[in-house]
């Protein structure tokens, strides 16, 4: 399955810890984003809440069913005839524990696929900050695959790039489209984000969409930002440059991961191997 081409949009978002007032800014940032042409739009991870204190987390969070992003978004979707991609938003699963759930919207406001983020940052980085989404968040255990524009499409969250064997999974079942909305920090995303990214766009032969988050959040976490749309072949073809909210759009031909694969056939030539261990005792002057 390859599909047809169409135009995607990362929606980089710098989301507080109000619920209503991200609802409001996604709305607009979506209407700005189909009226620039855009019939595939993405918003980052933590689209509905940037929240690091359990407490006032837990007080805004709902189920599914009764989620406002997850409304408004149907709506979004419907209204404007666009596919809608709610890179992640926090939704009740039980008693004080909630999932980092993607959801995916059809053109009529259906409810197209969720997904729930398989792998939890759970970190200690040398500036000092610490992460444990694990103390909140439930890990998904489905990898989750969706025929967008007759194309199909791979789904993670954030910490997800960092497993290039959930990717190369997607590519070898036919997707032609990664996804991975973030909300890296600045430390991580400087050092990695970009090539991360088109790592996992080369290794695959596939085109990776990943709106973000950006710039120092209410809660007190700093974000990268830099929201990507990369090519098959690794090609940055558009950028939110820097940490601030804005819209980048690129058209996506999936077709061009297929002719990435024919140049590059790894998904194809990789082989099973052994893994053998040696030891050598290196003589001491």
């Amino acid at each position: 399955m390859s599909g047809s081409p169409f135009t995607a949009a990362v929606v980089q978002m710098r989301s507080t810890t109000d619920m209503t007032e991200n609802v409001e800014a996604m709305d607009a940032a979506v209407r700005e984003a189909a009226a620039q042409g855009a019939t595939y739009i993405q918003t980052p991870e933590m689209t509905g809440l940037v929240q690091a204190s359990r407490k006032p987390f837990f007080q805004q969070v709902v189920a599914e069913d009764n989620d406002p992003v997850a409304a408004r978004a149907a709506a979004l979707a419907k209204e404007l005839g666009v596919t809608l991609h709610i890179g992640s938003t926090p939704v009740l699963v039980s008693e004080g524990r909630a999932a980092n759930r993607a959801l995916i919207y059809s053109p009529s406001g259906e409810l197209l696929a969720r997904y729930d983020k398989i792998h939890m940052f759970d970190v200690d980085l040398d500036n000092g900050e610490s992460w444990r989404e694990s103390a909140v968040y439930e890990p998904g255990r489905e990898a989750v695959m969706v025929e967008i524009a007759d194309a199909l499409f791979g789904i993670a969250i954030c910490y997800d790039c960092r497993f290039p064997e959930l990717h190369t999974a997607y590519a070898k079942a036919g997707c032609t489209v990664l996804t991975g909305p973030s909300c890296f920090t600045r430390q991580t995303g400087g050092a990695h984000w970009h090539t991360l990214l088109r790592s996992r766009a080369i290794e695959t032969g596939s085109w990776m969409i990943a709106a973000a988050q950006g710039g120092d959040m209410a809660d007190g976490r700093e974000t990268y930002g830099h929201s990507l749309i990369i090519d098959p072949w690794g090609v940055v073809v558009a950028e939110v440059t820097g940490e601030e909210p804005g819209i980048a759009l690129a058209e996506i031909d999936p077709a061009a991961a297929l002719a990435a694969r024919q140049k590059i056939p790894n998904l194809k030539n990789g082989r099973a191997f052994e893994l053998k261990s040696a030891a050598a005792t290196l003589r001491s002057a």
